[in-house]
C-alpha cells in the first residue's frame, strides 16, 4: 500500500492539487483549485488506510498516534514534493489528510503579495502578523518571506514548525529548522528556548495559546523580529484575539505593549481565479503608524477600518478594497468575491 499511496501523491503533485483526503469508503480524493475531486478506482477499506499509516511512520510515531489518536508529520517523495500530513482516528479507524508543499519556495513576486511586504521584513524587531483562515495559504506566505531574507540580509532566522513544510537552504542567512514534537517540544518551549540562541529572526508557526503569544511578545520586546500565524480574519480580529487571550487584569498592559512591538498585519483569503484554472490571493494590510498606535491604546479599535481605508499611501488597505481591484483586473468574478465583501461595498 506504501507504492500506491506514493503514487496518489505524485499524481495530485502532478494534477496542481492542494490537498488529499483518504479515508475509508471512498476512493482517494484531491482538493484541486479548492473543489474535491473523487479518483476512479476502488473504495478503501480500513485495513488498506492503516496499512498506508502503519507503512509510512516509524514505530515510535505510531505509538504516540496511537496514545493521542491524531499526528501531524512531514513526508516526502524524492523528485516529487513534500507534503505536510495529518492522520487521525474517526469512527474508530484512519484517515489521512496530505497537504502538497511544493520543493522550491514560492517568491513574493510569483505570490503576488503587496509590494510592501518585501519593506515591513527590514524591520529590526517587532512583531508581523500573517492570518486567515485554514487553507489561506499562511505558511506560503511566511515561507517566502523567509526566502526573500535569506536571499537578500545577513540574518540568523529560527523556524518552529509542527511539521516543517518548504525546506530552506542557507544563502545570506542562516536558518535552523525545528519542528515541533522532534525538535522542540511545543512553540512555547521553542521560543523561550530561541531567546538564547542568537536570533536575529523567529518564525512561529502558528501562535495557538497564551504562553506562545505571551512569549513571542517578549521575544519581540528583546531585540527579535518575531513572524507568526493566527487563525483571524482580519487586522482588527487579530488584535482583540491577542489581547482577548490575556487574563482581564493583564489586558491594558498587552495593548500598551502590542501598540508598541506590532510592526504588521497581513490576512489573507485564497479564491479561485475566473478561468477555474488556478488560485489568487486577496489581502487585507495594516501597517503600524502612529494612528494605528493611538487606537490600539485607546481602545478604539472599531476606527482601524476608516485608517486601512484611506492610507493606501502608507501601503494600507482592507480586504474589500483589494477584492475590487481583482475584480477590476478581471482576475475573479462577482460570485467568487461576494461572500468575502462587507455588505453595502459592493
Amino acid at each position: 500500500m506504501k507504492d500506491q499511496f506514493e503514487k496518489w501523491l505524485t499524481d495530485a503533485y502532478n494534477q496542481k492539487a492542494s490537498d488529499v483526503h483518504i479515508t475509508i469508503g471512498k476512493a482517494p480524493i484531491y482538493r484541486i483549485n479548492g473543489q474535491l475531486v473523487e479518483k476512479d478506482g476502488e473504495k478503501l477499506l480500513p485495513s488498506e488506510t492503516r496499512h498506508i499509516v502503519k507503512s509510512i511512520l516509524p514505530e515510535k510515531q505510531w505509538m504516540k498516534l496511537e496514545k493521542q489518536r491524531e499526528l501531524d508529520f512531514s513526508y516526502g517523495i524524492t523528485g516529487v514534493s513534500r507534503f505536510r500530513i495529518n492522520t487521525y482516528y474517526q469512527r474508530g479507524e484512519l484517515s489521512l489528510a496530505v497537504r502538497v508543499v511544493p520543493m522550491s519556495v514560492p517568491t513574493i513576486e510569483e505570490l503576488q503579495l503587496p509590494k510592501i511586504t518585501k519593506e515591513i521584513v527590514y524591520q529590526p524587531q517587532g512583531l508581523i502578523l500573517v492570518t486567515g483562515p485554514t487553507g489561506s495559504g499562511k505558511s506560503t506566505t511566511l515561507a517566502s518571506i523567509v526566502d526573500y531574507m535569506n536571499k537578500t540580509m545577513q540574518r540568523h532566522i529560527i523556524t518552529l514548525e509542527d511539521p516543517i513544510e518548504y525546506m530552506h537552504t542557507h544563502d545570506q542567512s542562516v536558518i535552523d529548522q525545528r519542528e515541533i514534537g522532534f525538535d522542540t517540544m511545543s512553540f512555547a518551549d521553542g521560543l523561550r528556548a530561541g531567546l538564547r540562541q542568537d536570533p536575529d529572526v523567529i518564525l512561529v508557526g502558528e501562535m495557538r495559546d497564551l504562553e506562545t503569544i505571551s512569549t513571542a511578545i517578549t521575544a519581540a520586546e528583546t531585540g527579535h523580529l518575531v513572524l507568526g500565524t493566527l487563525h483571524t480574519t482580519d487586522a482588527v480580529a487579530t488584535i482583540e484575539r491577542i489581547i482577548d487571550v490575556f487574563p482581564a487584569n493583564q489586558q491594558t498592559q498587552i495593548r500598551i505593549q502590542l501598540s508598541t512591538i506590532l510592526k504588521a498585519i497581513i490576512s489573507q483569503r485564497l479564491l479561485i481565479t475566473k478561468n477555474n484554472l488556478e488560485r489568487c490571493v486577496a489581502t487585507e494590510v495594516l501597517i503600524n503608524t502612529a494612528a494605528i498606535k493611538n487606537l490600539i491604546r485607546n481602545e478604539k479599535l472599531f476606527q482601524i477600518q476608516n485608517v486601512l481605508q484611506t492610507s493606501w499611501d502608507k501601503g494600507m488597505h482592507t480586504l474589500d478594497m483589494d477584492l475590487k481591484r481583482l475584480l477590476q483586473e478581471d482576475k475573479i468574478d462577482l460570485v467568487t468575491a461576494a461572500p468575502f465583501m462587507h455588505e453595502g461595498s459592493m
